[in-house]
């Protein structure tokens, strides 16, 4: 926890340092990667949801063979 805290206040002090229009392109970074973050998790929880629909597609004696490829 103590190493956490360190690294946040050395990135504090690196942005503190930053001309105000770097400063938003880091905060616009950061949005970036916490839209990665939700969009990665919209889509697993759509894969998740869509798993029961498509387990009847796949799981079929038709498609047995394909199993084992």
């Amino acid at each position: 926890m103590q190493a956490d805290s360190i690294s946040e206040q050395r990135l504090l002090q690196k942005i503190r340092q930053l001309p105000p229009e770097k400063v938003l392109l880091v905060e616009d970074f950061i949005d970036s990667l916490d839209q990665q973050n939700t969009d990665h998790s919209l889509t697993f929880a759509a894969a998740k949801l869509s798993e029961p629909v498509l387990f009847k597609i796949w799981d079929n004696p038709d498609d047995a063979e394909y199993d084992t490829l």
